[in-house]
């Protein structure tokens, strides 16, 4: 099987079985061989990975995770590409693929299965529509991760991966920082997909913390400050809390958690770094 990098190839095998691209799966298939060196280059993938890979489409980028991984489980929730996938991949040994929703697949007992618990190395070229949901299912089911690296929107590799204080910063950089450290791998322009898609891409690698670096008391307190402080930007981080459904503190204590973390009694939740929001989510959670 000639490798689907080559724009060509990847044209004869849709029209080969007359595939039609679904919106609503936000389908975008890789057409570009340095792209695809980058990403299994960025994910560090030796004969001693399990590899999982989300929506792996026609099989291009699975390709290049056979010849590197020890064994790789592609998981496709669109039916009409497992036929293909099924002659794209048949050169292959070490590779399964599973015709599911991966938000539905049951991924502590599939690295059980197939992997013994050890940690497995999560690398896809995402669907932007479901990007998020995704990343946040993989950290908070605690699922023994040695590595993640995706394909993503650009726009969201920059949130993820931005600091207090700039403007895309938010709630998805904090949570994803609370559990592993980001760094952008390379940027990809929309003629290296096709479709082409409206928007630039890039890779980005999210390295799990190996320990939790941080003392949090009560996690989902944690994360309801911030998707409070959040929520409408424009208000004080104080307000943010206070009129917030599902938290119900006084402002007289929020004040006081404030000042217990050095912070202005006006600050905004943009401001804050992941340690402050902690130490106000301890202070809180030791109050009340």
């Amino acid at each position: 099987m000639d490798k689907l990098g080559n724009p060509k190839n990847t044209i004869e095998i849709l029209n080969k079985y007359k595939f039609v691209f679904q919106k609503k799966f936000g389908q975008n298939f890789l057409i570009d061989t340095h792209v695809l060196e980058k990403i299994v280059n960025a994910a560090e993938i030796t004969k001693d990975d399990f590899v999982l890979e989300i929506g792996p489409g026609i099989g291009t980028l699975t390709q290049y995770l056979c010849e590197r991984a020890g064994k790789v489980v592609a998981v496709e929730i669109d039916k009409m590409l497992i036929p293909i996938l099924e002659e794209t991949l048949a050169a292959y040994d070490n590779v399964r693929v599973l015709n599911e929703d991966i938000l539905k697949v049951d991924l502590v007992s599939l690295i059980k299965e197939e992997n013994n618990n050890r940690p497995i190395k999560v690398v896809a070229n995402l669907p932007y529509y479901i990007t998020t949901p995704i990343i946040m299912d993989l950290f908070e089911n605690l699922i023994p991760l040695s590595g993640i690296t995706i394909m993503i929107q650009k726009e969201v590799a920059d949130r993820i991966r931005a600091i207090p204080g700039s403007k895309d910063y938010g709630a998805l950089s904090l949570a994803v920082q609370y559990y592993a450290k980001p760094y952008i791998a390379a940027n990809v322009p929309p003629n290296c997909f096709m479709p082409r898609p409206k928007v630039g891409s890039a890779v980005i690698c999210l390295t799990p913390h190996k320990k939790p670096p941080y003392d949090v008391k009560d996690e989902s307190l944690l994360f309801s400050l911030i998707r409070a402080s959040f929520n409408q930007r424009r208000k004080t981080l104080v307000n943010g809390i206070y009129n917030y459904e599902g938290l119900s503190f006084s402002k007289d204590l929020i004040l006081e958690a404030l000042t217990a973390s050095g912070l202005a009694k006006d600050i905004r939740g943009e401001s804050l770094s992941l340690e402050q929001f902690i130490n106000i989510a301890n202070y809180l959670s030791e109050k009340s």
